[in-house]
């Protein structure tokens, strides 16, 4: 997609988002929304705060209804938000690990339950369980024990891209999937998934065209209405094949054979030429990719471990 024939959707850009970020979104994450879904999923993550290029926020449509889902980067940035945050612990557990929980109770008679030990040998075996605990000063911790029977529905998922990710990466998701159920319930998080009528009145919220050059203020230009015509489908992938070219090679993957090898390791298959519907699904694994390398822990962090 050229510059000029970028589309302004007017009051959607905000934060750090650009208007090209409001493009990107629109092409990826928001393919399946009609325009007046889309604009009421980029109305709702405004007024939340949660960023949809940072993963905190997503649009999934089902039967033609909008449903809108909050990641676990939203829930992890608002819990720091809140007074009194004391970083959490979550871990998984593996078949062959020695794990014991046993029930406290605080100065003021407030009883919770806490993990009293893990031990863990090698081979670890399966993964069985998971657990997270939420810190926070002045109040007990808040614990979420599950075990692996209750996320199983979740590798079944035809929803989007939910069945490849807990697929391909079920432990990383099956932690932050507990991690937010302990962040939601110590700090009073009340971002749950919700399907919206699409037909909600959403004041303040228009779409408008404008045409831009490579050096224009987007957000400051003129506002005058274009018959700037939708991207094509060709565009589309020609902008998602760059999109993925760049992502590969923030990740050092370089070359064809180190690509393929990529593909091959995470079970992914395109078709010759790949579908726009691929490249989408690629992309967003490419980000979680990423995503898990700028955020690896290191020995002083509280976070997944």
């Amino acid at each position: 997609m050229t510059n000029n024939n970028l589309q302004v959707y007017q009051g959607m850009a905000f934060g750090e988002l650009s208007t090209q970020d409001v493009n990107t979104i629109r092409e990826t994450i928001g393919k399946g929304c009609d325009d007046s879904q889309f604009k009421l999923f980029m109305s709702i993550a405004k007024s939340s705060g949660a960023n949809p290029v940072l993963n905190e926020i997503y649009p999934t449509v089902r039967q033609g209804q909008l449903t809108i889902q909050y990641g676990y980067d939203f829930y992890v940035r608002k819990a720091k938000e809140a007074e009194g945050y004391l970083g959490y612990d979550v871990q998984l557990v593996h078949e062959n690990d020695e794990v014991v929980v046993s029930r406290k109770t605080d100065d003021k008679g407030r009883s919770f339950m806490i993990v009293e030990d893990h031990k863990i040998t090698f081979p670890r075996g399966k993964v069985i369980a998971a657990y997270a605990i939420a810190y926070r000063e002045g109040v007990i911790p808040f614990p979420v024990f599950m075990e692996r029977d209750e996320v199983s529905h979740l590798e079944k998922s035809n929803i989007g891209m939910q069945k490849t990710m807990w697929t391909n990466y079920f432990g990383d998701m099956f932690k932050k999937h507990v991690l937010r159920r302990a962040l939601k319930g110590q700090f009073g998080l009340e971002f749950d998934d919700q399907t919206v009528d699409q037909n909600n009145n959403v004041p303040g919220y228009q779409r408008e065209r404008k045409d831009i050059t490579p050096n224009e203020d987007v957000l400051e230009g003129t506002t005058e209405e274009t018959t700037t015509e939708e991207p094509t489908e060709e565009q589309r992938i020609a902008t998602l094949r760059s999109d993925m070219k760049k992502k590969f090679k923030k990740l050092g993957i370089t070359t064809n054979p180190k690509i393929n090898k990529y593909l091959q390791d995470n079970n992914i298959s395109l078709s010759d030429p790949a579908t726009e519907s691929e490249l989408i699904g690629l992309v967003e694994i490419l980000d979680m990719h990423i995503d898990f390398e700028e955020n690896k822990p290191t020995s002083n962090d509280d976070e997944l471990e």
